[in-house]
């Protein structure tokens, strides 16, 4: 069965209407009226959304292998799809790209993401893998945000070890996301030489990744050089958390908590939160967590945004990429004319007036040229 699958933009325009309907009860059942309009109405376009991609892969010369289960963390199976490009002439193992959906880290699951992920597959000789992590929702709302990025970290160890029954190559391998995503993307960069067993009980927090191949810990994983990757795109990403925070993204004016039929609270659960644990938030935030490239050298980041996206906006993206510039880093920005955000969504969304076939078009060939570039031909 279909699950109703909501992007960023459906959410974000659905807030602010909700928002202008707030102020007495006959507004509010307005609101409460407007909102199942909306839901039947995704309902219709989820349900084309999800259909399409699937029934285009294998004409396109490319075998999906559909919902992999790569970690079981507190009991929830954790899932992956593969996109393996098996058309005529590939002879070498290929690049593998690895894509984190967005929605705020309380909505959606990779099915946002297939149109994309199929694109990416059928025009490049590339290996997809798209995959879901838990929602702060999960759990009876318990979820922390770093256990999410966890997840981000062991899906990645995960493709590494397993890839190349999919005639992926585990040494040319980069990972993408899209808004929440993105910042999944960025933290498994930067997050990957951090691990640790105690995760975020030390007083040093550090990552336990939710896939461990067996017989290993965080530690032998670090030990043996950590989680690395070769190359990352960025997309309309969050860079920091902090900021978020002080926001009140934890709080019940931020419509995700809704949209995720969960009460707001904490990243962190009760009894802390950005004022009382600072540093907490900023361990989250890749604006915080650059290195100097003389202490450590990231690999090559594509970083691109809207011009009119006022969620995660150009001066946020321009921040990071500028932080990274300094620092050494490499790293290129690219601001898309006229594009809003979720514009490498699924189908279409009204409320920005933009589609996938018309708006994701140009930074995916975009995405594919930097991959392209940036992990090298196939090895001889």
């Amino acid at each position: 069965m279909y699950s109703f699958v909501w992007s960023q933009a459906e959410v974000i325009g659905a807030m602010m209407r909700s928002d202008r309907n707030k102020g007495n009860r006959g507004n509010q059942l307005h609101s409460l009226l407007s909102w199942l309009f909306i839901l039947s109405a995704l309902a219709m376009t989820s349900l084309a959304a999800q259909a399409r991609p699937q029934d285009q892969n294998a004409a396109a010369g490319v075998q999906v292998h559909r919902d992999i289960v790569y970690a079981t963390p507190a009991g929830q199976a954790l899932a992956l799809d593969i996109y393996q490009p098996v058309r005529q002439g590939i002879a070498g193992p290929m690049p593998v790209l690895v894509i984190f959906h967005g929605g705020g880290w309380l909505i959606n699951n990779k099915s946002i993401m297939q149109q994309m992920a199929g694109y990416v597959a059928t025009h490049a000789d590339i290996v997809v893998v798209n995959v879901d992590y838990r929602l702060l929702s999960a759990n009876h709302n318990t979820t922390r945000l770093y256990q999410i990025v966890e997840d981000a970290l062991g899906a990645t160890l995960w493709v590494q070890h397993n890839i190349a029954r999919y005639q992926g190559d585990p040494a040319r391998l980069a990972v993408t996301g899209d808004s929440a995503g993105g910042h999944l993307a960025a933290m498994v960069l930067l997050g990957g030489q951090h691990l640790s067993s105690k995760s975020f009980a030390s007083r040093n927090p550090g990552f336990n990744p939710s896939y461990l191949p067996a017989g290993t810990t965080a530690e032998s994983i670090l030990a043996a050089g950590g989680i690395k990757v070769q190359a990352a795109v960025l997309s309309y990403a969050v860079f920091d958390l902090q900021a978020r925070a002080f926001a009140e993204f934890e709080t019940a004016k931020n419509g995700f908590w809704a949209m995720g039929k969960a009460s707001a609270r904490g990243f962190f659960g009760a009894g802390i939160s950005v004022n009382s644990h600072p540093e907490l938030y900023r361990a989250l935030s890749p604006q915080f967590l650059i290195p100097q490239a003389r202490h450590r050298q990231l690999p090559p980041q594509f970083v691109h945004v809207g011009s009119l996206d006022d969620l995660t906006t150009p001066d946020s993206a321009r921040q990071y990429v500028t932080a990274l510039q300094q620092a050494g880093q490499p790293a290129r920005l690219k601001v898309y004319p006229g594009l809003k955000h979720a514009y490498l969504d699924n189908g279409c969304n009204s409320y920005f007036n933009q589609c996938f076939e018309r708006d994701a078009v140009g930074p995916l060939n975009d995405m594919i040229s930097f991959l392209t570039e940036t992990l090298g031909p196939k090895p001889q």
